[in-house]
Order: C-alpha cells, then structure tokens, then sequence
C-alpha cells in the first residue's frame, strides 16, 4: 500500500456514490407514499435520497450538500448518470431542480429512520457489503491462508467509535438566554454516554461498533456492519452481535481482529460457536507506563497453570510436563532449586479447527517441544470445556490461538489500525468533528451514509483498474 497516495477527487467520490448499485437496492425496501387520500406525489425517487445522506460524508453538512448540487455541473452530472443507470425508466430520471435540504430532512424523518425501514436498510447493507467485499478479493472461501497462518484479506476487524455529540451540554444543563434573561434547558444528546477509550481516556457521546476488510489498496475497505452500543460498556456484547450476524454472510472468514475489550467469554464464542480465530493481546496482570523506571512500570503479563501433559521421550520413556499460559502463549512450568517458576515458551507449529454433531467447533493448537524433551508435538485446547469451569479455569481468557509472541501475530494485528483509520476518517467527514444529528436513529443512518461512501468508493477504483472483472 502505497504511503504518498494521492487523495482522491470529490466529483470521484460523487461518481462512485452515483455508481454504488447497494443505493438503488436500499432504496426499493423505502415504502411508496399512501396516496389513497390524495397528496402530492414524490419530487425525487427515494434512492436520491440515500444519494444525499452518502454526499453527508464528501461536503460534511447538509447545507454543503444542497449547496453542491445546486451548481448546474454537479446535478447534470446527477442526472446524466442516473439516465445512463436506468435508460429505459424515465420515472427515475431527476427533475431539473435539484434536491433541496429540506426534501432530505423530510424524508429523514418520515420515512429513513422508521424503525423498520432502518432495520430493513441495515440487514440488506450487510448483505450486499459482503458480496461487495468479495468482488474486491476479500473473505474469498477460496482464497489463501489456513488456520495455522490466516491471510490479511479473510479477517474482519472492528472497532468502537464515540461520535461527538452536535451539541455540548448533557443532560441537565442550563442556558441562559442573554436577550430575555431566562434560564432554559440547553439543548444536548439524548442517546450521549460516558464511555472509556482503549488509552483509559474517557469520551462523551454515542458510541458504534464499525466491523471491516479490506485488502492492501489505499481505498480497497469495506464496511460490513455498523451498530449502536446502546449501555455504557456494551462494546464487546454490540461487538459480538455485529460478528454473529455476519459470519453466515462472510463464510470465507478466517478471524477477527479486536483490541482487549474482547475477553475470554467472547472468545469462546467466536471460536466454538461462530467458527472464527480471535487475534488480540490478553490483558495485562499489570499495566505498564509510558515511561518505567527501572522494573516499576512495567509491563506484567497474566500467567496461569492450564494443565499436565504426558509426553514420550526418545528413549521411550514417559515424563510429566505443566503447561502453563503467559500473555497468551503456552510453555512448560518448572520450578526451580529456589521455587521460583522457570517459564519456557513453545513454538506454534499448527492450528486446527474440528466440527462435532452439535455443529459447534473445536480448536487446538500444536506446539515443538524443546529438544531436551525430545522435540515432538504437544497438543493444547484452545476453546473452554465444562471440566474448565469446574476447575475454575477461564481458557480463553488465558490462551491466544495466535499469542502476542508469534510471527504471524505481528503480520495480523497492525491491521488493527485500519479500524483507527476508518474512525479518522469518519472525523473527517464530520462538520467540526461533531455529529451530524441528533439521536443515535439519525446517527447510524448516518453511518450507513458513510458506509455506502466508503465501499462506493471502494468498487469504484477497483473496476476501473480491472475493466474485465467487471465486463464478466
């Protein structure tokens, strides 16, 4: 991926929006106005109107929007490439004044944030998103890597988002009118919480779960799923949700990509019930400092006894060993002539993933021996088992499948900072950093704007690099 790319043109981006088939799907789930008791018929067909909420995300404001698509250029544009789109179909030709702010917040608010129509336009978006993320080479059943070394184009990765509430008060505050002198309730965000960050900083506003892929070009992502953390500390619970209703979609999926918000419970059901390789680091015993002093300060890693494993030496005889966790990986335990605990780290040497009766999965790992044990191959459970709970034992939470010392952990988990970069770039297109609407409804049309933005985007460079691609 190229460092110095150069940025990309807004009349591109409006192409690409223009061209993005998911609007037009999207917009046929937009029920058709009752006209049984008369009424004026509809200005513009409904997909325009899913055309300005992803315009949201190019010129930041609304108003910047209208003011765009006034200018004669832009809306023949529009126009010239919705003819082309439906040649044949004038009733969804655009009239010769351009949409207004006002026939998008209308629509806005009668139609795009009902309940089910924005369910309705969620549940499609994944669905088309996923194929979409295919056309691009991603999350191919067939394409490469294995369970042992997963390949970057497979994964999903996500993240949490707090958006910057539209306005600054919370709940309670109170405005003074200088012209009347009276005391009134300052405008704020309903839906805004408190929520901590990854760096422990902590964040006012409405927080959403981006789930993503994306292959090694400049704009080759893909936005899967967006979802509202409607309680404070629900990220992981929202999270789980978004990776449950996408793994039927996304079969080729090899794993996810998340930072520690993701704790063992989750991890046994990515593994046993979704099928899917969790890669992320386990939480510290003890949270290191920016700057130690010494040992003070630094980083301790949480270690546990998992369990005894008889191996066979060359010789032919049989010894005892105590595997334990550190960090995530597995070693041998021995204690020492003074009983301090001597740790000795495994190699990975293969994953692998069975499925039983219950149509549930069943993870284990290989790692080498040391040579003084005879360097052959020790087995380990990955996922947590009954007799786990019963000896107080949380597996998942203790063991990595990938752990945070394994070459492949160093070529998967940088792709983490693509889900920083999507919240960057949602900043971006936000006016001021702050959202465009009120309530967390408006807010994840929004999102879904954006998203539609983003993958346009997306197919659109990469058809115009592969013309035969898209001819077949």
């Amino acid at each position: 991926m190229s460092r110095r790319a150069r940025p990309v043109a807004t009349l591109d981006r409006l192409e690409a929006i223009l061209e993005n088939g998911a609007i037009y799907e999207l917009a046929a789930l937009i029920p058709e106005t009752d006209r049984t008791h008369g009424g004026r018929p509809r200005q513009y067909p409904a997909f325009v109107w899913l055309i300005f909420e992803a315009l949201l995300s190019v010129y930041t404001s609304a108003r910047q929007v209208e003011a765009e698509l006034s200018h004669p250029l832009v809306w023949d544009l529009c126009c010239q490439k919705i003819r082309t789109r439906f040649p044949t179909d004038p009733s969804k030709w655009l009239p010769a004044r351009p949409m207004r702010r006002h026939h998008y917040l209308y629509a806005r608010g009668r139609y795009l944030t009902d309940p089910a129509v924005l369910a309705a336009l969620a549940t499609l978006h994944r669905q088309i998103a996923a194929d979409q993320a295919r056309e691009l080479g991603l999350l191919d059943p067939n394409g490469g890597g294995s369970w042992t070394h997963p390949d970057l184009s497979r994964m999903l990765h996500a993240d949490g988002k707090v958006i910057t509430p539209l306005f600054k008060a919370k709940p309670g505050d109170i405005h003074l009118d200088r012209t009347t002198g009276e005391l009134r309730p300052a405008q704020y965000e309903p839906d805004a919480a408190l929520h901590f960050q990854g760096d422990g900083e902590t964040a006012w506003g409405t927080k959403f779960v981006i789930v993503a892929a994306r292959n090694g070009d400049v704009h080759g992502r893909i936005i899967l799923d967006v979802a509202w953390v409607p309680k404070h500390g629900g990220e992981a619970k929202t999270a789980m949700e978004c990776f449950t209703r996408l793994a039927p979609l996304v079969p080729g999926a090899q794993g996810v990509i998340y930072d520690t918000a993701l704790r063992g419970v989750h991890h046994q059901t990515l593994l046993r019930d979704l099928g899917l390789l969790p890669v992320n680091r386990v939480t510290a015993a003890k949270a290191g400092v920016n700057q130690p002093r010494r040992k003070d300060g630094r980083r301790e890693e949480k270690s546990t006894r998992l369990e005894t494993k008889t191996i066979t030496l060359a010789d032919g005889s049989t010894r005892n060993v105590e595997l334990y966790a550190r960090g995530g990986a597995v070693g041998i335990g021995e204690l020492t002539e003074r009983g301090d605990l001597h740790y000795t780290e495994l190699a990975r040497v293969r994953t692998h993933r069975n499925q039983d009766k219950s149509r549930k999965y069943r993870w284990y790992n290989d790692y080498r021996l040391p040579e003084n044990l005879g360097a052959g191959i020790v087995t380990v459970r990955l996922h947590g088992t009954p007799e786990d709970t019963t000896r107080k034992l949380n597996r998942t939470e203790n063991v990595r499948p990938i752990a945070a010392t394994d070459p492949d952990f160093a070529r998967l988990y940088p792709r983490r900072n693509d889900a920083e970069s999507i919240n960057r770039n949602l900043d971006d297109t936000l006016w001021l950093r702050r959202a465009h609407s009120i309530g967390h409804d408006r807010q994840h049309l929004n999102l879904l704007g954006f998203a539609l933005m983003v993958n346009g985007l997306a197919l659109h460079r990469h058809r115009r690099r592969h013309p035969a691609a898209l001819a077949a």
